[in-house]
């Protein structure tokens, strides 16, 4: 329910509220419009081709669990990654953004309906009027019978670059995110900078204003690990050994190499794996007996006290300042006041197109602060006017303008 179900439904009904709310009928995509897409939209199309792809190799050769998994990624996809990122697109009623999400919602169905046939009988007929779900094609790529592209084919475009490009950007969202809660500092609060260390920083490069409002951070700075050295950062890496599954197999030596992974008396083989230095000579370890831990560091060391560092699954490591000056924890409790505004819009009923005037209560020594970001208030909570009054805690009154 929590993993499939609610983020489907969710999806369905964003797109529901906000196409009724432009009073926009969407539209299937034809083939000739998806070159002039933002990427956002392209990589979604491409993802959603390698779905039908996977899940009919997989549903061919009943390989259900294979298909379910492919399912839950692209949920994920939909509805963390593009629903997300395009939530201002769909405020300000762009059509490719509704005919895009139409498409996707529409082809998706046809591919969960039959792993899950009562919700995605559900989703599709509110979609298209249709009269079920379960008399419509499944959404072939090419012809069965000529091999040619069909035309959702060619709408489904894919795009190697951008697929890769678009995930490694997930990732390094994904390890910012992580290292955030670890630091237990709340993503409505922003961050100077964000420092991206990869192979091919043009790549990643493209998607710095994404990466900005994901995660919250003023600034995002990228270089390669071989220039590292010239940003001021320093690779660190770090031996653990597991003592009790490399002691059955090394015994007393186990001890030695404990105290090599510790000092750095070790270096990694041909094969990639460590080799420990030893008063008993060189002792190579095997799968599972120890953890490579490699990170990059500020060679500051102010800079490396405020910051945390993280290493990419698919190579590479991000750097997160994690210093907080006035201005940056003032803006972090205007988005408090944000949070709680929206949440006053919800209780009142309010469509997300109603403007409001909003009255904010927030303690004296607070009052300062959202003066200094109320324009941020105003803007992201729809508001025609924001009034700010000391009082004894936050408080927020909300009327339709």
């Amino acid at each position: 329910v929590r993993q499939v179900m609610l983020p489907v439904w969710s999806s369905y009904y964003f797109f529901t509220l906000y196409a009724n709310a432009a009073g926009y009928d969407a539209r299937m995509l034809r083939a000739d419009e998806v070159v002039k897409l933002p990427e956002m939209d392209r990589y979604l199309l491409a993802r959603l081709r390698r779905l039908v792809e996977q899940t009919q190799h997989s549903l061919d050769n009943f390989y259900i669990s294979d298909a379910c998994d492919a399912v839950s990624d692209f949920i994920d996809v939909l509805t963390n990654w593009y629903i997300r990122n395009t939530r201002e697109r769909f405020g300000a009623g762009d059509e490719n953004a509704f005919n895009t999400l139409y498409t996707v919602l529409e082809t998706f169905m046809r591919v969960l309906a039959p792993l899950a046939p009562m919700e995605a009988e559900a989703v599709w007929r509110g979609l298209t009027g249709g009269e079920s779900v379960h008399l419509a094609d499944w959404p072939f790529l090419k012809d069965k019978l000529t091999g040619e592209t069909t035309e959702l084919g060619a709408v489904l475009q894919d795009d190697a670059a951008l697929v890769a490009a678009m995930e490694k950007v997930r990732e390094v969202v994904s390890g910012t995110l992580s290292m955030r809660k670890a630091k237990q500092i709340r993503v409505r609060q922003p961050l100077a900078k964000l420092t991206v260390v990869v192979e091919d920083p043009q790549a990643v490069a493209a998607y710095a204003d994404i990466l900005k409002s994901e995660l919250n951070v003023k600034d995002v700075e990228f270089c390669t690990l071989e220039d590292a050295g010239s940003q001021g950062l320093k690779i660190v890496n770090e031996l653990r050994v597991n003592a009790r599954v490399a002691g059955k197999r090394l015994r007393k030596d186990v001890q030695f190499a404990i105290k090599a992974s510790k000092s750095g008396a070790w270096h990694v083989n041909a094969d990639g794996a460590p080799v420990c230095e030893t008063p008993n000579g060189e002792i190579a370890l095997e799968e599972g007996e120890y953890e490579l831990i490699n990170r990059v560091e500020e060679e500051n060391a102010h800079e490396a006290a405020n910051s945390v560092s993280a290493a990419l699954p698919t190579g590479g490591f991000v750097i997160l300042d994690t210093e907080l000056n006035d201005d940056l924890l003032a803006e972090g409790y205007a988005r408090d006041v944000i949070r709680a505004v929206q949440e006053a819009r919800k209780a009142a009923g309010l469509e997300i197109s109603d403007r409001i005037t909003l009255k904010v209560t927030v303690p004296a020594d607070d009052v300062a602060k959202v003066e200094r970001f109320k324009d941020l208030v105003a803007h992201d909570t729809s508001s025609d006017s924001v009034s700010v009054e000391a009082g004894a805690e936050l408080g927020v009154e909300v009327a339709k303008a």
